[in-house]
């Protein structure tokens, strides 16, 4: 028999609260108060929870949190803020769009920052650190916050895709002076739309934040700084409140899923090790094999669709070619990008599709052994 295992079904997540996520919608709608209100601020609350934080500030988006969180702190025209160069563009792009330099770091077997070749990047104009939370496998902070402590540099986590993930037991979002998160329907805990947030110790830093989302206002009219429109509308924060209720089952479910994969592909594929200090929320599951592209084309002839993560390393995008570097500068990543392969994880999928994307997984590589040895 043969499955059609698509890469996401977000469809099916609404469908299972359909009931739940209309009544909220409906409330919310009745009531009349869609920007900004009690919703926004319960559905921050309960955000700042999770992530162990004392302030949440809800945004447009998971780049808006990026862009705003890195003004926070002050990164500005010839400043140069340090991240993993195997990351999404949103990352760059937001150092960019702050009048900064993205200096790119090479990556290790985890995907996320070689922490041993911070230090060589950092000069006169360094800013800040962003570590990027990859995959939902938190980075390793420990040498992340000695090194910025040390040399008096920020840190801003880019924890996009790792809502709930922790690091010795500590969620992310909660080392840097700023978290920054994602709340699109690709992410391992979403809204229905478009979305982020921002996480914080520091009441000054939040307090600014409030007014660099809503265009510098103090009042309807007076604005003390020039600012943004980014604000998360209450329907949005209505439904991620109700859509709360589900994130610890849905967390586990992730993990559960991403055991299954690595307990039954190993020695097939190279799958995720989880260290003692990470509790990752499995975003996607990579796996990496130098047979990567027949195997696309293999699942995709028995109906099971994967994603590459990402097949163009931000060194090497047309984008980043101002910056000089060169195909070759990041060999660990470089690497990793030509056997990398996500495979389909969400908590609807069902047990009977994963056994059947492991099957197709396992059928690949013995056939591709008994050719060989025919051969």
């Amino acid at each position: 028999m043969i499955y059609k295992v698509p890469f996401v079904s977000i469809a099916k997540q609404y469908k299972k609260h359909s009931k739940a996520l209309n009544k909220v919608f409906s409330e919310c709608a009745s009531s009349g108060q869609y920007i900004l209100g009690d919703k926004v601020e319960e559905f921050e609350e309960n955000l700042a929870k999770i992530c162990a934080s004392k302030y949440c500030l809800t945004v447009g988006n998971g780049t808006d949190a990026l862009i705003i969180g890195l003004k926070l702190l002050g990164v500005n025209f010839n400043d140069e803020v340090i991240l993993p160069v195997n990351s999404f563009i949103a990352s760059a792009g937001a150092v960019v769009a702050c009048g900064a330099k993205p200096v790119f770091c090479d990556v290790d077997k985890t995907l996320n920052i070689d922490t041993t070749k911070i230090l060589a990047l950092i000069t006169k104009n360094t800013k800040a650190i962003m570590p990027v939370h990859l995959t939902g496998r938190p980075a390793n902070m420990d040498i992340i916050i000695q090194i910025a402590n040390d040399y008096n540099l920020k840190i801003i986590e880019d924890a996009a895709q790792a809502i709930g993930a922790k690091y010795y037991g500590r969620p992310v979002g909660s080392f840097g002076e700023v978290g920054a998160f994602s709340l699109h329907p690709l992410k391992n805990f979403f809204i229905m739309g478009d979305g982020g947030f921002i996480t914080t110790n520091s009441h000054a830093l939040y307090e600014r934040g409030k007014l660099l989302r809503n265009h510098g206002l103090v009042n309807r009219d007076t604005a003390i700084e020039w600012g943004v429109n980014s604000r998360l509308d209450a329907i949005h924060c209505s439904i991620g409140i109700e859509k709360l209720k589900n994130f610890d089952q849905n967390t586990e479910r992730f993990r559960q899923i991403a055991l299954l994969y690595s307990k039954n592909l190993e020695g097939f594929v190279e799958v995720p090790q989880e260290t003692d200090y990470e509790f990752s929320v499995f975003h996607n599951f990579v796996i990496q094999t130098e047979f990567r592209d027949e195997l696309i084309n293999y699942l995709t002839k028995f109906g099971i669709e994967t994603k590459i993560h990402y097949p163009i390393p931000l060194h090497l995008q047309p984008a980043a070619k101002n910056l000089g570097y060169r195909k070759g500068d990041f060999p660990v990543a470089e690497e990793i990008n030509l056997k990398q392969l996500s495979l389909p994880i969400y908590p609807e999928i069902q047990d009977k599709e994963i056994f059947y994307v492991i099957e197709k997984i396992k059928t690949f590589f013995i056939e591709k052994s008994s050719s060989r040895k025919v051969a």
